[in-house]
């Protein structure tokens, strides 16, 4: 593939919902442009654009891939998404390297809830879009039905290229200038429409509307002459050389593969280049254009263009390259954070060390899951989007890195703590011949603000000063397992206010064992309670579906705290819910508001266990005990 300067290339990324032919419409540009001489379909793959081996078995994109179109001495640097919202991270990265977006509609279907996700990251990105309504070949299609209701549901910024009244109107609206012009003459010469036409699509302010059948083949160079005519060029910069990571891939056979846009300058192979987050050099290696899995010679990569490095070191998705003498750092890449959370455990023995690596490998493809181990529950959580991409990077587990796990029931970091106060002596004495042991403590215990507090409020040396460092650290290893359910302790105080000691036998052990005997006696003493983290919840929803989320947080244990309007419809809900209830909240929200509504949680608060679910808690954990003890 030959080289092209800015002013020839056009990078577009094909978002929309599922199977409404955006890996159809690219085997299309490539049967109509020679590249291919038969059409691949999704459904028996494989396809340009899905080859990967879990895609052909599952007939759905699982990962952005790039697919340029040479058309008319232009480059189409096609990205094409997933349209499943599991894979919403590959939308974002394919969204950095684009000047502009096709939203896919299924002429049969109409709008999705993708088509309004699109449209929603195409106006939080300030990217200009059109509309490609494609399988326009099914029978009983009504393509007008379906423009108007974009237009209904859009504005009347959307319009066919053939309504010239309409586009017009739009036109107009794009500068003082145009708006003086079309009131005085009623309309635009060819040159003025085609110049503000080009201005409305660049500025957002005109979404084009465009059809075809990519099955069929018809309407397939049109909507290519379309992008080169109206999406606005890759951006000319000369300069030192940058460029941006916006996607990672970890091929197990051809190691790690970076794309990257070119925003400044020209890279070229061999060249060094400064990756300032790592603040380390990296030296190009190979670099070559993808076509899906095939690899095309790059002599250079111009300034606008989209190139795929091989086996850069320290490099990651988000990162900027630059000239070491001319640092550049751009914006990461702000992924979603995960909201469905699994808790995994090894099929095989040993194969921990196995799982992680392979997850942190998939991590540097998929850098919107997360994969962590909580250290009060001791389980490995997989943080995703959904069901979906969970049940990939599963699969991908075990066919890459040959590391198989299940799912385990997740547990909740539950917390103890008292009510009451508590006053009591823990004594440790213990003689075997030689020198004994001794140590005697009288410690006060009540709640407090404070995780843990200790203070020492002993005279007169009934507690020598050197042992009371021992007394401190027996009671905080103590707090990392209460009476109740074996949970870690919070928001105690231990006054040790008197003790005694003996000459010879008195150690710092002794006088640890004595401080945990006193902290065991003291705490059961003090009315201890179980705690449970409570998250807030923030929820996105369209108007319709606020009824429902209302209705379902009470049965959740939650509580709506306020509601805010979201600007262009819609309600964002701040509520609270304990942890315990809400495993299974993004698969029920996706579930009761059509896939419309979304989410955020982060943790709030610790807050007292209802007495009923607090038997159930401990009785749990004893019987747990019971059966670790067989």
């Amino acid at each position: 593939m030959k080289g092209y300067t800015s002013e020839t290339i056009r990078n577009i990324a094909l978002v929309g919902h599922g199977s409404t032919g955006k890996t159809t419409f690219l085997e299309a540009c490539l049967l109509a442009t020679g590249v291919i001489s038969r059409l691949g379909q999704v459904d028996n793959g494989p396809t340009v654009s899905d080859f990967d081996k879990m895609e052909i078995e599952k007939g759905y994109s699982i990962s952005a891939t790039m697919v340029p179109v040479e058309y008319n001495k232009v480059k189409l640097n096609f990205i094409d998404t997933p349209g499943f919202f599991d894979f919403v991270g590959e939308v974002d990265s394919a969204m950095r390297a684009a000047e502009a977006v096709a939203i896919f509609v299924d002429a049969s279907s109409g709008i999705q809830v993708g088509t309004e996700k699109a449209w929603a990251s195409c106006k939080q990105c300030n990217k200009p879009r059109f509309f490609v309504i494609n399988k326009t070949d099914k029978d009983n299609v009504d393509i007008d039905a379906v423009v108007a209701s974009l237009q209904e549901k859009f504005g009347t910024s959307v319009a066919t290229l053939d309504d010239k009244d309409t586009l017009s109107e739009a036109i107009a609206e794009t500068s003082e200038e145009l708006m003086e012009k079309f009131f005085e003459a009623g309309e635009f010469t060819d040159e003025e429409f085609a110049q503000g036409l080009a201005a409305g699509i660049a500025s957002g302010d005109i979404t084009p509307v465009i059809t075809c059948s990519a099955l069929k083949g018809t309407g397939i160079k049109e909507v290519m002459d379309t992008f080169i005519k109206y999406a606005p060029k890759a951006e000319k910069k000369d300069g030192s050389p940058v460029a941006f990571v916006f996607k990672t891939i970890a091929d197990p056979f051809l190691g790690k593969i970076s794309l990257a846009k070119v925003i400044q300058g020209k890279l070229t192979p061999a060249m060094m280049i400064y990756n300032p987050k790592a603040q380390k050099e990296e030296k190009l290696g190979s670099m070559f254009f993808m076509r899906g899995k095939t690899q095309g010679e790059c002599p250079a990569a111009e300034s606008g263009d989209i190139v795929a490095l091989g086996k850069l070191q320290f490099t990651n998705t988000g990162d900027t390259l630059c000239a070491k003498d001319d640092e550049t750092v751009l914006p990461g890449i702000e992924f979603p954070k995960p909201t469905l959370f699994k808790a995994l455990v090894s099929k095989g023995k040993g194969d921990d060390a196995k799982v992680a690596t392979g997850l942190k490998k998939l991590m540097e493809e998929d850098p919107s899951f997360s994969f962590e181990r909580n250290a009060e529950t001791h389980q490995s959580l997989l943080g995703t989007q959904g069901e979906i991409q969970a049940s990939i990077l599963i699969a991908k587990l075990k066919e890459r890195y040959g590391a198989e796990v299940e799912e385990v029931p997740q547990k909740v970091a539950y917390r103890e703590t008292i009510k009451g106060n508590s006053d009591v002596q823990g004594k440790h004495k213990k003689q075997t011949g030689g020198a004994g042991q001794y140590g005697d403590v009288y410690i006060r215990f009540s709640p407090c603000e404070e995780e843990y507090e200790f203070v020492d409020a002993t005279v007169g040396g009934c507690v020598p000063k050197n042992f009371i460092p021992a007394v401190d650290k027996g009671l905080r290893e103590c707090m990392e397992k209460g009476p109740l359910a074996g949970c870690k302790c919070q928001n105690i105080r231990c006054e040790l206010y008197f003790g005694s000691y003996h000459a010879v036998d008195s150690d710092e052990m002794s006088f640890k064992i004595a401080a945990s005997l006193a902290f065991k006696k003291g705490i059961v003493e003090a009315k201890p309670c179980l705690l449970e983290p409570i998250m807030k919840l923030e929820i996105s929803v369209p108007d319709e579906f606020v009824g429902a989320i209302m209705g379902d947080l009470p049965n959740r244990r939650g509580i709506v705290m306020g509601m805010d309007p979201i600007m262009g419809g819609g309600q964002v809900l701040h509520a609270e819910a304990p942890q315990a209830e809400l495993f299974d909240y993004a698969i029920a929200l996706r579930s009761m508001t059509q896939a419309k509504g979304s989410f955020t949680m982060e943790f709030a608060k610790y807050q007292q266990v209802p007495q009923l679910n607090a038997e159930k808690i401990i009785a749990a954990h004893k019987a747990e005990e019971e059966a670790e003890g067989k």
